[in-house]
């Protein structure tokens, strides 16, 4: 079961639950597979709305691998997500909300 005040994020796939979390290692990987300058424009996108399907995809490799998971984005193309793209875009959205939340607010 995923603690989200350690930013843990709770992903299934193929019916196992997998554990995800943005690591410092996790948020680098994903602002250079993103090329990202800057980790707030991705962040202020969420906020809007105007996040793309490569976002989520890549936020939840990130997360997932933060968690301990070895895989890499190609493996989620037969994969099952739990709750198809609405849970994995809402994933996404938790764990930069819990990479970034003060501990207190959580």
């Amino acid at each position: 079961m995923a603690n989200p005040f350690a930013g843990e994020v709770e992903i299934t796939l193929d019916g196992v639950a997998h554990i995800a979390r943005l690591t410092l290692g996790a948020l680098a990987e994903l602002e250079a597979d993103l090329g990202e300058t800057s980790l707030m424009d991705l962040v202020e996108r969420f906020e809007a709305g105007r996040f793309s399907g490569r976002d989520v995809l890549a936020l939840v490799v990130a997360g997932l691998r933060g968690g301990g998971w070895r895989g890499r984005a190609g493996d989620l193309i037969a994969v099952e997500i739990g709750g198809g793209p609405v849970a994995a875009a809402q994933a996404a959205a938790a764990l930069l909300a819990r990479a970034f939340a003060l501990p207190e607010a959580r």
